[in-house]
């Protein structure tokens, strides 16, 4: 049984991200390694997660969501690194990747010095109608093959040391930056034009629940419906990304360790998160990955 690396998750209904997170890491690491904490106790979740471990608790509508989903996490890390080398903590719709020309992410991470935080680059996985027009099977990478660079969700989430990691998974209190060439974080939100419109449907409808207006709740702007916008819109716009020949993202990591800086008085540590209006196609390795 290995010991190397576990993941963690916190989900409440979204099957399919959760279908792709537990066949991806399950496969890596071992449904065994897996942890998954059941929002709302969904009968649907358990069977899905079947093989890992899983976490049923309460799922009433609260206006501090966020605070109160991390907080929980924190706590399950903070253990979990007692019987682990390496903890992966993240949202049920981001995989953390290693570049396949460098081999698998378990074997990877053995060989990785302990007491770091390492922060993939983010990616974001996007649809393009227009040349992808296919709905998805079981595998993401391939069917769509289109990303563009992700400040944002270039998350401090692979855990070997003892800090805090902040609401939303975006800082941690370790001051040093450790973002390896060949990791990456795949965001899949936007990985299909129809799956994002049932999904916004139905966190717009959970944040409805909830009652408290936007500037009043901790809990991701993108959930309110007043934030949510035109999703044709969204996805008629990644057709304006310009196309990057090749697959060299070493300026956006150049960026971020230049811009590297404590995150004010509050004990995190930042670096610029600029938008991009770039986007690449991947190469073929990493198609099937997920």
């Amino acid at each position: 049984m290995q010991s190397i690396c576990t993941a963690i998750t916190m989900v409440r209904d979204d099957a399919f991200f959760l279908k792709t997170w537990v066949r991806y890491y399950g496969g890596l690491l071992g449904r065994e390694n897996c942890t998954v904490v059941n929002h709302g106790r969904s009968p649907e979740v358990a069977q899905l997660a079947r093989g890992c471990n899983v976490i049923a608790i309460p799922g009433d509508p609260h206006p501090n969501f966020d605070m109160k989903r991390w907080r929980l996490l924190n706590g399950l890390v903070t253990g979990l690194r007692s019987y682990y080398d390496h903890v992966i903590v993240g949202d049920v719709d981001e995989l953390v990747v290693l570049d396949p020309q460098e081999g698998g992410l378990l074997d990877w991470l053995a060989g990785q010095p302990l007491r770091r935080v390492l922060t993939p680059l983010g990616l974001e996985v996007i649809h393009r109608p227009e040349v992808e027009p296919d709905p998805l099977g079981v595998a993401v990478l391939g069917p769509r093959r289109h990303v563009r660079p992700a400040p944002h969700y270039s998350k401090p989430c692979v855990i070997s040391l003892g800090t805090k990691i902040a609401r939303g998974g975006h800082f941690t209190h370790a001051s040093r930056l450790f973002a390896p060439d060949p990791l990456y974080l795949f965001h899949l939100k936007f990985c299909d034009a129809a799956l994002y419109a049932q999904t916004m449907d139905r966190r717009n409808a959970m944040t409805q629940d909830v009652g408290a207006p936007l500037q009043d709740a901790a809990i991701g702007r993108h959930w309110f419906a007043e934030a949510r916008g035109s999703d044709r819109a969204v996805f008629a716009g990644f057709a304006d990304l310009k196309l990057q020949d090749g697959f060299d993202l070493g300026r956006v990591r150049k960026r971020m360790r230049r811009s590297w800086k404590p995150r004010g008085d509050t004990g995190f540590w930042q670096f610029d998160r600029p938008d991009y209006d770039v986007q690449y196609e991947l190469p073929e390795r990493f198609f099937g990955l997920f």
